[in-house]
């Protein structure tokens, strides 16, 4: 299941975030993906349509922070990733630019 969590706006909109299994051969990394949308279901069914079929959403363990919901904002497409900060003892202390979704999708696989 995946860790997430989602925040309401002002406009009655809302930002759903999700730490989602890398989609990438070599590594067990994590993506967080944002997502500004309606309402939960149609956010949820914006990353179903793209292919996530087992994105579910349960709680709101991890909600989005004020700067990932104004980046998400300020993209044209409202649906972003970057690779999921590790909570562990010495992170690094840059962060990962968001980039658009198609990036993620159209990652090629690794030569075997």
């Amino acid at each position: 299941m995946a860790v997430g969590g989602f925040c309401k706006l002002p406009t009655g909109s809302v930002v759903v975030a999700l730490n989602l299994p890398s989609p990438s051969t070599h590594g067990t990394g994590c993506v967080r993906v944002l997502v500004h949308a309606q309402n939960r279901a149609r956010a949820l069914t914006r990353l179903r349509n793209l292919g996530m079929r087992a994105v579910y959403l349960r709680g709101n363990a991890a909600p989005p922070t004020p700067d990932e919901i104004t980046a998400v904002l300020h993209h044209p497409d409202g649906l972003i990733w970057r690779t999921a900060p590790d909570n562990g003892v010495g992170a690094e202390l840059v962060q990962e630019l968001w980039h658009p979704i198609r990036a993620l999708l159209r990652r090629p696989a690794a030569p075997a």
